[in-house]
């Protein structure tokens, strides 16, 4: 067998995984699933597809064996193959915001108010956290409960005007939620400074977080 050979069957390999990728709805089930694992039906939920259709994506990226599916009681349950599946999601999504301008244009079309101002950068954090700082995750139980940031109080956006008592008026909020592309940090942080609360938004989320962990582990 000679280099030709070689190559048609090794980058035939790799174009499974681009194949994979490329679907705007699959590229939406990972993003969920690098939240927490989650079932076919609150996947379908959560997108807004039908059950078939969700069952057909996740069918696609399990072939390219980016996701794993394990049975509890009557239900399967899918998840990241690994943390080199967020890393490769992450990277995606990271080249699609520097090299098309179509992706900064639409977050800026969509962005609440005060959108983007007085980001806190993650290598702040531990720093403002230890002077005071009060450290929020506005997304849903179920993905908090899978993970969250150290210290983190499990706020959802769709729970915080009914518990707006539990947060401090005379320290620093800092809120977070699924990532640079998610609203949900934006909104609750518009929301907070509507009521008088000093707030900001952590820069990404937690599979940056994440990410940044592993780095760290891995160095």
């Amino acid at each position: 067998m000679g280099h030709r050979d070689f190559k048609d069957r090794i980058y035939a390999q790799f174009a499974r995984v681009g194949s994979a990728l490329g679907s705007e709805k699959r590229l939406e089930l990972l993003d969920l699933l690098a939240q927490a694992p989650r079932h076919v039906e609150a996947l379908a939920n959560e997108t807004e597809m039908s059950v078939a259709n969700v069952s057909q994506h996740l069918q696609a990226l399990r072939n390219a064996r980016l996701v794993d599916s394990q049975r509890q009681g009557n239900r399967i349950v899918y998840r990241l193959a690994d943390d080199t599946v967020l890393g490769l999601w992450l990277a995606l999504r990271s080249v699609a915001g520097s090299r098309l301008a179509e992706v900064p244009a639409i977050a800026a079309e969509f962005a609440v108010d005060g959108a983007g101002e007085e980001e806190v950068a993650r290598g702040r954090l531990n720093e403002l956290v230890a002077e005071g700082a009060v450290l929020i995750d506005v997304r849903p139980a179920l993905e908090y409960a899978h993970g969250h940031l150290p210290g983190a109080l499990s706020l959802p956006i769709d729970e915080l005007p009914t518990r707006l008592d539990e947060l401090p008026r005379d320290r620093p909020i800092v809120a977070y939620c699924r990532g640079a592309y998610c609203l949900f940090a934006d909104e609750a942080v518009d929301f907070l400074r509507q009521r008088g609360f000093q707030a900001a938004r952590l820069e990404g989320g937690w599979p940056e977080w994440r990410l940044d962990e592993l780095s760290v582990a891995g160095g």
